[in-house]
């Protein structure tokens, strides 16, 4: 017995404004489209989910963040809306008082660009807070982490340490670390905090997946294999929440290149999927972040004309990764800010290209060039974008880029223009996970709040319609699956996204009012706003 969904607007996204009126589904899948009378007719048994006025969109699908990262930002201490250094130092402080002494304290989302005087603790301020208990503070970006000087201890981290491939331990005028470590340097650290648990993965994941329906996703593109201690327990977590415990969820596993051998050697490949977790592309980072200038420019940055960023890996050291990669016929998903990280893998994709049929993926392609732009289009390539970083990063970015290098940063409606097909993704924890403040700023290029209301390149600002296919269709062709999800088709996934209001009708300022009715994954209801729903009735 199948289920007719009727009752409200019901938006396919095949085409701009194209809308049917009825759906019905049977078994996760959609069977049929058309008028209710006809489908009530051809479908006498089957289950009324009646919409009561909402808005049905193709389910909304992150194209890139991480799953466990983004539950350990909510169950950790969030310092990503404190908006000065004094408010970070008084939640630490608290954050001591309850934490046993000698056990980790954890901080998510720091970012001194938000606070008046762009403070940058140093070790010694931080071990003015607690000299006992290691602490590890992560930047917004996740591309640097502060900690106190009993983490450094634990890490052997002196003086005499010497910066690691691909990273900095930032030191002062003595050579003493300040306990600011960047990209590749964090390792050092994190080797030393005990290992995650099981349950602990878990926890974290079922956490995360729980508010990402709340928020109106049926599925996301995450990368988390190797961060928890090993490939088998990473997964596991994965295994157990949503095939074991069946919490429906889409998700698609990217596999960091460090663990792409233990993937096979436990006997799975590329693409190997049961319909709600896949293996997707192999994972690679190019470069760093712009917040803590390790993302790799081809010119100095404006504000630091001492660096150009950092590399994670050498050129040679990228091309080997790519034909690892090829080898085990798998596409790419790389990290890539800088201009000069984005030529490095194009330079490797067009030395080994992509297995046929399959798309690369460059992920955040920020900062780009007229010439770079043009050699890309020539490859089957995904630009996944972070539209939300438009809304985080301006104004500060034009301080570290210069104006020159604006025209081609931040791009996405030249990017769209340019013929590529581009998916939008989060970069949860980094950002709000919620796909509307997403949208929202793909299509206002705002700051939710600002006084100002200032727009940061509005000719870059794409449509709705443009704004709501990175989350679904473009989502959808990042992982070669636009066949099966991404529109409202007959044969594709029961996978909606169910809204108060019709975003392709209301104001940008109600972009932000909008709350999620219902989210549905393979025909289920995994999430159902009931207090809206009462309200509405």
């Amino acid at each position: 017995m199948g289920e007719i969904w009727f009752g409200g607007t019901i938006y396919t996204m095949v085409e701009a404004g194209n809308k049917v009126d009825a759906i019905y589904t049977e078994d996760g899948i959609i069977k049929d489209t058309g008028l209710f009378e006809d489908l009530l007719h051809s479908y006498p048994e089957a289950i009324r989910q009646d919409l009561k006025g909402n808005v049905l969109y193709p389910g909304f699908t992150d194209s890139h963040m991480h799953l466990i990262g983004h539950g350990e930002k909510l169950r950790r201490l969030d310092l990503s809306n404190l908006f000065s250094s004094v408010q970070v130092r008084e939640a630490l402080v608290e954050k001591v008082k309850d934490t046993p002494e000698d056990e980790w304290i954890f901080g998510e989302g720091w970012n001194e660009n938000n606070f008046a005087d762009r403070k940058i603790f140093h070790r010694q301020e931080l071990d003015e807070i607690t000299s006992s208990h290691p602490m590890i503070l992560s930047r917004v970006c996740r591309h640097a982490v502060l900690v106190n000087s009993k983490a450094l201890q634990l890490a052997g981290i002196t003086k005499e340490t010497e910066n690691p491939p691909g990273g900095v331990i930032v030191k002062d005028i003595n050579g003493e670390p300040t306990g600011y470590l960047l990209d590749q340097a964090q390792e050092l650290v994190k080797q030393v905090i005990p290992k995650a648990t099981d349950n602990y993965l878990y926890q974290a994941l079922k956490t995360s997946i729980q508010d990402c329906v709340r928020l109106g996703l049926v599925g996301s593109h995450s990368e988390d294999l190797s961060y928890y201690g090993s490939f088998h327990k990473t997964y596991g977590a994965f295994q157990n929440l949503i095939v074991k415990d069946g919490f429906k969820y889409r998700a698609h596993l990217l596999v960091h290149h460090e663990v792409v051998d233990d993937m096979h050697i436990e006997g799975h490949c590329y693409k190997d999927s049961n319909g709600f977790i896949t293996f997707g592309a192999m994972k690679i980072f190019a470069d760093g972040a712009l917040g803590g200038r390790t993302a790799l420019l081809s010119h100095p940055y404006n504000d630091a004309p001492e660096t150009s960023g950092v590399a994670i890996h050498t050129r040679e050291q990228l091309m080997d990764l790519v034909k690892k990669a090829r080898n085990y016929g798998m596409a790419i998903a790389v990290h890539t800010i800088g201009d000069l990280a984005f030529e490095y893998m194009l330079d490797a994709i067009e030395t080994y290209p992509a297995p046929e049929g399959e798309r690369d993926r460059l992920i955040h392609a920020q900062i780009l060039t007229k010439e770079l732009i043009n050699r890309a289009k020539k490859l089957p390539l995904i630009l996944d974008i972070q539209p939300r970083f438009v809304a985080t990063d301006f104004p500060w970015i034009i301080e570290r880029l210069g104006e020159e290098r604006l025209e081609y940063s931040y791009a996405w409606k030249t990017l769209l223009d340019e013929g590529f097909i581009c998916a939008g993704g989060s970069d949860a924890p980094i950002e709000p996970v919620d796909p509307l403040l997403g949208i929202h700023a793909a299509v206002t290029r705002q700051s939710p709040g600002d006084p100002l209301q200032t727009v940061y390149q509005p000719r870059q600002c794409l449509s709705m319609y443009e704004a709501i296919e990175l989350f679904t269709k473009g989502s959808a062709m990042a992982i070669s699956e636009e066949h099966k999800q991404g529109v409202i088709q007959k044969g594709y996934y029961a996978d909606f996204t169910v809204l108060n209001k019709d975003l392709f009708q209301i104001s940008n300022d109600d972009i932000l009012q909008t709350e999620v009715i219902m989210t549905v994954i393979d025909g289920t209801i995994m999430y159902e706003n009931m207090e809206t729903i009462s309200l509405n009735n």
